[in-house]
């Protein structure tokens, strides 16, 4: 039997909002038990940076030294290591997983780039870290994403198939079970988009619980546009950087038209996306942010066609349950087990990604 461990799992998602933090009991196999969840938010300064340094990343022809993204790299990593100190329980944590954050994701040319100092965080929090989880895929042919798919069907394993996880944040991808197979992929845009929509015209950070779509009227000839793109006819895996999309075809909408049409954006990617499946899918559990805007989660219902439910549903904790993740992928690395699959990344055989950094090494950080 797999031994259980007591372990960290850090996530600052592309919706850069915060990071979120949970302490699991896990094998890196079947069992997973949450303990204990804390976020430790980023201030309207640090998201800046963290979107300025995405920018810059992205104008770049692979990773490489750049002063905003350093300067971005040493802010998360200390939020990070605040993130684990306001955690209940986390001083008995053996081990740490660290996503990190993604500044671009090119899998077509074959890099992605997460920034965050593994060796900087170790020591730190005293506790070996694991980081890099996206190299070792991407040289074994994959898309570097998504990663939670293992720990979807693990937590899923109980519950009626066929189904889908639904993950909304900047980003949003699928994890679809069936008794004939399984898989991933990115579908489309999660909430990035809308977000820059909605700040963009100093509306805030976000549209909360979808007020401002609710109000307005989704525009199908721009949707129509929107889902002009060669990414929707491509079969998974498959993934994307959170700005592979631009808001162009809906400028000149006013403010509450554009939400409307940019939430029926995403949800329709979604629709597209299960339409692409080799099994047909009538239950979307709905984990991430994107959970908590009631106009896109009304938009997938429609659009979709199937049951869409929170996975607080069925018992899960849908703020936690990235970071979640990453304390279970942690496990699996430290026991040399996948981490990805072909089925979820394109990878041309299971790889065990991810790298440990232990408390002895690397420069200490503040928390």
């Amino acid at each position: 039997m797999a031994e259980k461990r007591l372990v960290v799992g850090l996530m600052s998602g592309t919706s850069a909002d915060a990071v979120d933090a949970a302490l699991v009991e896990t094998d890196g196999e079947a069992h997973v038990r949450l303990v204990a969840v804390a976020e430790r938010p980023y201030a309207p300064d640090e998201r800046a940076l963290l979107r300025a340094a995405a920018r810059a990343a992205l104008e770049l022809p692979a990773p490489g030294p750049h002063p905003l993204v350093s300067d971005a790299e040493a802010m998360l990593t200390a939020a990070h290591a605040q993130a684990v100190e306001a955690l209940p329980g986390s001083a008995d944590a053996c081990l740490i997983g660290f996503h990190g954050a993604t500044v671009a994701h090119r899998p077509d040319q074959g890099w992605t780039w997460q920034i965050g100092d593994g060796e900087a965080l170790a020591r730190a929090t005293g506790r070996p870290v694991v980081h890099d989880f996206r190299s070792a895929d991407m040289a074994a042919g994959g898309q570097g994403a998504p990663l939670a798919p293992g720990f979807h069907r693990a937590m899923a394993a109980g519950l009626p198939r066929p189904l889908a996880i639904l993950n909304i944040g900047g980003v949003a991808n699928i994890s679809w079970l069936s008794d004939r197979g399984w898989g991933a992929f990115d579908t489309g845009p999660g909430n990035a988009l809308i977000d820059d929509w909605v700040a963009s015209h100093g509306a805030g950070p976000r549209d909360e619980d979808g007020a401002l779509a609710r109000a307005g009227r989704v525009h199908e000839d721009v949707l129509a546009t929107l889902l002009d793109l060669p990414f929707f006819d491509q079969p998974g895996p498959k993934s994307l950087d959170r700005d592979d999309f631009s808001l162009q075809p809906v400028r000149g909408l006013s403010l509450a038209d554009g939400a409307a049409t940019l939430t029926a954006f995403t949800a329709e990617a979604v629709a597209l996306a299960l339409r692409q499946l080799p099994v047909g899918v009538g239950r979307l559990l709905v984990t991430g942010g994107g959970r908590h805007n009631g106009a896109l989660m009304a938009a997938l219902a429609a659009r979709t066609g199937a049951q869409v439910a929170p996975v607080e549903a069925y018992g899960f904790d849908g703020d936690s349950l990235e970071a979640q993740a990453f304390a279970w992928l942690a496990v699996r690395v430290l026991e040399g087990l996948p981490t990805s699959w072909p089925e979820t990344t394109g990878a041309r055989h299971p790889v065990s990604g991810g790298r440990i950094a232990r408390p002895e090494r690397g420069p200490a950080v503040r928390a």
